[in-house]
């Protein structure tokens, strides 16, 4: 039971609260990209919440510690994944473009600098590396102190990350079950924290750049 206590502390404070957040308070515009705003969020949110959940999933003896060894199964696992995801985000949103309903997304303002443009950059891949450590790392790996089989522990898995993209509208949400279908049967099948969280982090990259392309045009 203690798990599920921790589970459920974890993924409100860390996650869905900034969700919430959102969908009760509305899509924030901002009107510049601040990189200071950026560096702070990094420093102060994405670093210390990665060091609690690698904290907590060390902290169990049944954690496997090769698994966030790098090695050649994280770039098969990365080649795998990022093309999936590609496939999977550009076909809702192809989609939803004839059935209507587009994602309710906040509008992002685009950096303006190469400097800028680098520290978005480490921020996505940190978001990324947060989100692949909790709804993967931690959930999949501690599935057996949880009393799940590999398949419930995914479905857990799935469950809460498509949650906490709630606010993204009935399209965002649907993208984000397949997209954590994807990203936790590879971790599943390669064992690899590092491939899925840089295949997470570039299609963060390529999503943003490409918004940041369309509202300029």
């Amino acid at each position: 039971m203690g798990i599920y206590v921790e589970i459920l502390i974890l993924y409100v404070v860390l996650f869905f609260s900034g969700s919430a957040a959102l969908i009760l308070g509305g899509t924030a515009e901002a009107t510049a990209f601040s990189a200071t705003t950026v560096l702070f969020r990094i420093f102060m949110y994405s670093i210390p919440s990665l060091a609690l959940i690698w904290y907590l999933t060390f902290k169990s003896w049944k954690v496997e510690y090769w698994i966030i060894r790098p090695g050649k199964k994280d770039l098969l696992a990365g080649l795998i994944t990022l093309p999936c995801l590609l496939i999977t985000g550009f076909a809702t949103t192809f989609i939803s473009s004839y059935i209507g309903g587009t994602s309710a997304q906040a509008t992002l303002p685009s950096p303006s600098t190469v400097t800028e443009w680098v520290i978005l950059g480490f921020s996505l891949f940190f978001a990324a590396y947060l989100e692949e450590s909790f709804f993967r790392f931690y959930l999949l790996t501690r599935r057996q102190e949880m009393n799940l089989n590999a398949p419930s522990a995914l479905a857990l898995s799935i469950a809460l990350f498509s949650i906490c993209h709630i606010y993204e509208g009935p399209w965002g949400f649907l993208n984000a079950v397949f997209s954590s279908a994807i990203l936790g049967f590879v971790f599943l099948r390669y064992n690899s924290l590092h491939g899925v969280a840089i295949a997470h982090g570039f299609y963060n990259i390529i999503v943003y750049a490409l918004n940041s392309k369309l509202e300029g045009i």
